[in-house]
């Protein structure tokens, strides 16, 4: 069956730098655009980073463009998202997603995994 499980949450320190990492499994990665999504507490979930099937063009929203890097290991059917310089407005669980664009919109279809807690202290 389709899986995606999300690991390398955590707390920290602000300023400090968390990589997440998403296990794929049970479909055809390399022919999937991956995303990440946040859902902060009483918050709409949010778009975080996107990267193409070949890994080759990304997509970031602005809260975060600039400290984290999206990438991926289609060999691996992994998805990695490296977060630097935390703040504590990043604090969220954070998911995978597996569909089919990069862009800055709500999942309207596609697999998710089941998230991981990243909190950052001030």
């Amino acid at each position: 069956q389709v899986q995606l499980v999300e690991s390398g949450g955590g707390l920290v320190q602000a300023g400090g730098s968390l990589r997440l990492s998403c296990a794929a499994s049970g479909f055809a990665f390399g022919n999937y655009a991956m995303r990440w999504f946040r859902q902060a507490p009483e918050k709409e979930r949010e778009f975080v980073a996107g990267i193409n099937w070949g890994g080759g063009v990304t997509n970031y929203a602005d809260s975060v463009k600039g400290r984290f890097t999206i990438s991926r290991d289609n060999d691996k059917a992994m998805v990695y998202l490296l977060m630097n310089s935390l703040k504590p407005e990043d604090t969220a669980v954070y998911y995978c997603h597996a569909g089919g664009t990069i862009e800055r919109t709500p999942a309207s279809f596609g697999y998710w995994g089941q998230g991981t807690q990243v909190t950052v202290s001030s």
